[in-house]
């Protein structure tokens, strides 16, 4: 029997492991350029239906580029473009000067006391109201400087409201088809809830379903209802004519119908128009911007509050007046009271045109309902005199 004697173990194996060392590292390399290719291959695809894209694109610019400049009235209508979007971006940014009056009606006292304006400078860029004025104490123990300190705290309770009204569908009405104010400029309210008319044959105001309807009317002449539908009888064609669901009354010699901006919660639930966490459907309705209802329940019993402090008209506070140069004076009755000058910074918001439907609310949380006009007119009186030169005077 023969036998193999090895006579350098050590170098025949380190030799084996060369070769499978070399073996592994050729297969790994080959394992990478197959990979390397295959990328190299899905990117080359990708890149070529890039291109391809891109010169599709190419080609669609050219044709549209082509097509507007035959269209010989381009310039003029690009203008037209323009001027319509830069009409609707100053009907934006414009402000209403004319909201002051019920910035002004809010800051008025509520408890007899007054405070009367003799001289008002508006500044619309940073929402500031500058005026000289006088405070007259009209409740014990008759101190004037009370009324003014008053007048001060008032400003950490004012609040403004604006918002959209909405049809039972829960569609915009434009706000031009809304009547908020009677002959008088005072807000329409009811038990001191307040609510507007929606002149309903004002044109572009008439309700989804009356326009609905008259399409179905005028199917319903033509022999075939909206639904394509032959006509059989009259009785078939009026149950598929729709109708409005509002009920219509006459103001001003206009037709309206009635929307309350006071949200009528007992009814609106009993009839199933309103759920407990304020949700109004099926029925037409203000929805504030501001105003929050929440329940409360008391005794088992359940009321609605109001709050509207998302919205200050004084977003400071205290802070957001200033008052300056008081001192005593004397009006043409000779009665004392007490002049000073105040600057009071406003929320921009409230002059805002794009804010529609705006009221303020004064400290009570309500709005004072008396003839507007009346309280534009008695708010505005003739600067007290010093009280040093009329004494100067009677001597």
């Amino acid at each position: 029997m023969a036998h193999e004697i090895n006579l350098v173990p050590d170098v025949k194996s380190e030799m084996i492991k060369a070769l499978k060392l070399r073996n592994l590292i050729f297969f790994i390399c080959l394992i990478t350029c197959c990979v390397a290719a295959g990328l190299m291959l899905i990117f080359g695809l990708i890149v070529g239906g890039q291109g391809l894209a891109l010169n599709n694109k190419k080609e669609l610019l050219s044709q549209m580029s082509l097509r507007i400049n035959d269209y010989d009235d381009l310039s003029d209508f690009l203008t037209l473009q323009d001027q319509v979007d830069k009409l609707n971006r100053t009907a934006d940014e414009k402000n209403l000067l004319s909201r002051t009056f019920n910035i002004l009606l809010a800051l008025q006292p509520t408890n007899g006391d007054v405070v009367e304006i003799s001289d008002l400078t508006v500044n619309l860029d940073d929402s500031t109201l500058t005026f000289h004025a006088q405070a007259d104490a009209k409740n014990e123990p008759f101190i004037d400087y009370n009324v003014l300190d008053a007048f001060k705290k008032s400003m950490n309770y004012l609040t403004y409201d604006y918002g959209t009204y909405v049809d039972k569908d829960g569609n915009d009405i434009p706000a031009y088809c809304i009547i908020e104010n009677d002959l008088n400029g005072t807000f329409f309210a009811e038990d001191g809830q307040l609510y507007a008319y929606w002149a309903v044959e004002r044109e572009g105001c008439a309700p989804k379903a009356e326009e609905k309807k008259e399409k179905e009317i005028q199917a319903f002449e033509n022999g075939v209802l909206d639904n394509g539908l032959d006509v059989i009888s009259d009785g078939v064609a009026e149950e598929n004519v729709l109708v409005s669901g509002y009920e219509y009354e006459e103001y001003a010699g206009e037709k309206v119908v009635k929307i309350w901006r006071t949200p009528q919660f007992e009814s609106w639930i009993k009839d199933g128009k309103m759920d407990l966490s304020g949700e109004i459907s099926g029925v037409a309705h203000f929805e504030s911007e501001c105003v929050i209802y929440s329940i409360v329940k008391k005794d088992d019993k359940i009321t609605w509050e109001k709050d509207g402090s998302k919205c200050l008209l004084a977003p400071k506070g205290e802070e957001s007046i200033e008052i300056s140069g008081s001192s005593n004076g004397v009006n043409d009755a000779g009665e004392l009271m007490l002049r000073f000058d105040a600057v009071i910074k406003v929320d921009p918001k409230v002059f805002k045109f794009a804010n529609h439907h705006m009221m303020t609310f004064g400290p009570s949380g309500s709005y004072n309902v008396t003839d507007s006009y009346t309280q534009i007119q008695n708010m505005f009186q003739e600067r007290a005199a010093d009280v040093e030169q009329t004494e100067e005077g009677e001597d």
